[in-house]
């Protein structure tokens, strides 16, 4: 389950990110939550358009930035990225300590913030590669969800803490402050150690040819469905929890940051369990989908607070389930010249869904009630897991039987092409195997 923490690159990095995160989620747990109860009288739209900004950019700027990342090494781009966060963090910190912080400078915040992070996301996710061997991608992969789930454990529920008691520009400061960790763990890696990828030469139609690769990937966009869906409707988290705290339940912020830590229970749980099996499986993405949409309409329904406390456990291991086995499936299917690309294309739908679908839940919170905006989110899932499976339908064949390994041969030209109008179909040369059927 650990062995990629054999690697002392791997640990430096592992245990960096680990403390970044757990600033990362203390800083979003106490920003809606001053949100929904000090800047607004309690506004489930005004938290949908914060995560809106905050998400938003990727919408934008993902795919442009797997360019960079295929372009440049992902230790450099992350030491811009980190410190950039690092720096919002503190200058949000020190507007609400100083009592000058308004609702309109927490957007700018959240949207300067998803601006670094549309380039941050698709750079942490491809780095993985370059500190550990191939063989141990997926095991990487699924650890790096288990730090980021296990900092979703710590992180609100100190933050819950320490909002209620020191306020919630002290905890933005400790954010800022928590940077220096993965500065510092990225300065400290063994250079000598590091397993570069290729990287794609500078030259025209890099972009295209990310998404000609992908129009040849029947599999990756089934994915990709499951992905926007969830993405826009399902994961807003926030909205569920601080509205269901709040208004259902009658609570304040340290019950909104112990139901976070709650779904971060099961997240953990579900990624630690990713990190034991050998390969991603498309039948494990659709049947998460599934189960996370039967989960979530399910606790929707509890009739008290600890009942749904409990029914978010399933909610989190079914969540991280999803967009772990997705995320494995993607990056150790994909050449490592496009790595950067598609996981930028991937990371754009899944982060770029939220800007979307985040202000209509939070509609749906203010008009019809908290409940009824989870039965929303719940339904999308299993409206993402049954139109995944009918993509797959229409193309090759029954889903159970689709592998990668003995569906696809991927071949990847090394040469620059002569013609650079023409690097969309030489960078990469995608041939269709016979199919097995399951």
């Amino acid at each position: 389950m650990f062995r990629s923490l054999r690697g002392v690159n791997y640990r430096l990095w592992f245990a960096g990110a680990l403390i970044s995160n757990i600033g990362a989620w203390m800083q979003r747990t106490a920003q809606d939550w001053i949100v929904l109860t000090e800047l607004t009288d309690h506004d489930a739209t005004a938290v949908g358009i914060t995560m809106a900004l905050q998400f938003g950019p990727a919408l934008l700027l993902g795919p442009f930035a797997g360019v960079l990342v295929d372009r440049y090494a992902g230790r450099r781009v992350l030491a811009i990225t980190q410190a950039l966060q690092g720096v919002l963090g503190l200058a949000l910190g020190a507007l609400v300590l100083t009592g000058t912080a308004q609702l309109w400078m927490v957007y700018a915040f959240a949207l300067a913030l998803g601006t670094v992070t549309a380039l941050d996301a698709p750079a942490r996710q491809t780095f993985v590669s370059e500190l550990v061997s191939t063989r141990d991608l997926p095991n990487a992969v699924a650890l790096n969800s288990a730090s980021f789930n296990g900092a979703r454990l710590i992180g609100p529920a100190v933050a819950g803490v320490l909002t209620a008691v020191i306020g919630a520009g002290w905890v933005f400061l400790i954010n800022g402050v928590s940077f220096i960790a993965v500065l510092g763990a990225l300065w400290a890696l063994r250079v000598g150690e590091l397993h570069p990828t290729e990287k794609a030469p500078r030259g025209k139609g890099q972009l295209r040819a990310g998404f000609g690769y992908l129009g040849s990937r029947r599999d990756v966009l089934a994915i990709m469905v499951v992905v926007a869906l969830v993405g826009a409707f399902t994961m807003n988290f926030p909205i569920f929890t601080s509205t269901m705290a709040a208004e259902v339940f009658g609570h304040g912020a340290s019950e909104f940051g112990l139901l976070s830590s709650i779904v971060a229970v099961g997240s953990l749980t579900g990624a630690l369990l990713a990190a034991r099996r050998d390969r991603a499986r498309l039948r494990t993405v659709l049947g998460a989908a599934a189960a996370l949409g039967g989960s979530v309409a399910l606790a929707s329904a509890m009739p008290t607070f600890w009942s749904y406390a409990a029914a978010l456990v399933p909610v989190g291991f079914f969540t991280l389930t999803l967009l772990t086995t997705a995320n494995t499936y993607v990056q150790t299917t994909t050449p490592p010249s496009l790595r950067g690309r598609v996981m930028a294309i991937y990371m754009t739908i899944l982060m770029g869904a939220t800007p979307i679908g985040a202000p209509l839940i939070g509609l749906v919170a203010d008009w019809l009630g908290p409940r009824s905006a989870m039965l929303v989110g719940g339904t999308a899932a299993l409206l993402g897991a049954a139109v995944g499976l009918a993509w797959l339908w229409r193309g090759e064949g029954w889903w159970l039987g689709y592998d990668p390994a003995t569906r696809w041969r991927l071949t990847v030209r090394s040469h620059e092409p002569a013609d650079a109008r023409d690097v969309a179909t030489s960078e990469i040369d995608v041939v269709e195997q016979a199919a097995t059927r399951g």
